[in-house]
């Protein structure tokens, strides 16, 4: 059970029932379980009523007031500051609308760089913008052979004194791999580089903080952090200040509120907030007045801890299992997400979700919009691999009801 305290009672889906046994809701099909005190947030701002920005009656009062705690909130889950956080409806649209503006400042002939360990929403806004640019793209491949690690050899080699972008992942969503950031950051700013990093997988899992890493720009979507499908951009503020945004004239001129099209769900950038004090509220409690960034970084290292053991378990157990391959750093210890890409041999990824589902076993099977990576590992025209992947709410139980059911399934399909 995750300690510090148990959190299930928070989550009133985990007490759902299906062929009498308990529902295994994993990190993979359309998120995450969202606790209770974010659904009442939102539910509070539906029930009152709400308006728009910037009038001087207590509904639109209100929706600056959401507005406002959003940003401070996404700035202390990051380690950034509110002016430089906007939100939208999801990061793939966040990612689509930057890319558009970016890539207004490139020539022809000038060059960027993207990976095949990244999700499809931070590779094809940036080869459709580089494409319209007629600019070079350049591809850095990733190691199936030393953990599916980035190959950082190869970096240096793409970058150039052309290279204007970098569109990197924190960690991958289909195997797991978390991908040295820093590095990736300081190489590419050595030859004047952007680097834009899609955290949508990592933010559940570890903490992010965006003034050690470095980068310009970073996205990710609260409904993987056990908050409501909402996206958020961060950018430096200076960035977002200088680059010209779509957006209509009366919209504001300044950021973030230029980078936000058109009115925002106020109710969910309500629960984004309770979203972030539900992290804050899982690590040891502090002595003294702890701000909420020191609250954050304790709940996620609570998080990190129990999550390394489910890893190290499920992968002692899942490897184990003749006919069954993972995906993904498989050493005990590797700096990797509980997220696995699983192959049963004998059946297919779909006939693996389905009769997972049957065992009331929640996973996705296919590419999960990671098609390149499925490319990559020569799955993509055969069906793709299952995603199992673990977060904090999951227990050491469900954990073997996975392994066992895999294991039945080796059997039949063997």
């Amino acid at each position: 059970m995750f300690k510090p305290h148990d959190v299930r009672p928070l989550f009133p889906a985990l007490e759902r029932l299906q062929h009498g046994e308990p529902v295994v809701y994993l990190d993979g099909p359309g998120g995450t379980q969202t606790p209770r005190t974010v659904s009442a947030a939102m539910a509070r701002v539906l029930d009152r009523g709400i308006s728009n920005l910037g009038g001087s009656f207590a509904t639109s009062r209100d929706a600056d007031e959401i507005t406002g705690a959003a940003r401070r909130a996404i700035a202390d889950l990051i380690n950034a500051t509110p002016a430089e956080i906007a939100f939208g409806q999801n990061m793939t649209s966040l990612t689509f609308a930057v890319s558009r503006a970016l890539s207004r400042t490139w020539q022809p002939g000038d060059e960027i760089v993207v990976t095949r360990l990244d999700h499809d929403a931070n590779i094809t806004p940036w080869v459709m913008a580089a494409e319209e640019r007629e600019v070079t793209v350049r591809w850095l491949d990733f190691l199936p052979e030393h953990g599916h690690d980035l190959d950082y050899a190869a970096l240096d080699g793409l970058l150039t004194d052309k290279t204007r972008l970098v569109a990197v992942t924190h960690a991958s969503n289909a195997v797991g791999t978390v991908v040295d950031v820093p590095r990736v950051v300081e190489a590419s700013h050595a030859v004047g580089a952007r680097v834009f990093v899609d955290a949508v997988h990592y933010t559940p899992h570890r903490l992010v903080d965006v003034e050690a890493i470095d980068c310009d720009f970073l996205v990710a979507s609260a409904y993987k952090f056990f908050g409501p499908h909402t996206g958020f951009l961060y950018g430096r503020h200076e960035l977002l200040a200088e680059l010209e945004a779509y957006k209509v004239r009366p919209a504001p001129a300044e950021p973030p509120g230029k980078w936000e099209t058109g009115t925002q769900s106020f109710e969910s950038l309500a629960g984004v907030s309770a979203a972030v004090e539900y992290l804050a509220s899982l690590g040891s409690p502090s002595t003294g007045e702890a701000s909420r960034r020191v609250a954050i970084r304790s709940g996620m290292e609570a998080i990190e801890i129990h999550e390394r053991r489910l890893t190290d378990a499920f992968l002692s157990a899942a490897l184990s299992i003749g006919g069954v391959t993972v995906y993904g750093p498989t050493m005990s210890g590797a700096n990797r997400t509980p997220t696995f890409a699983v192959d049963v041999a004998g059946l297919n990824a779909a006939e693996v979700q389905r009769a997972l589902g049957e065992r009331g076993i929640f996973v996705w099977s296919g590419h999960y919009y990671a098609v390149e990576v499925m490319r990559r590992l020569g799955v993509l025209e055969s069906g793709g691999l299952v995603r199992i992947g673990f977060v904090h709410y999951n227990t050491s139980e469900e954990l073997a009801r996975v392994v066992n059911a895999l294991d039945e399934l080796s059997q039949s399909g063997t």
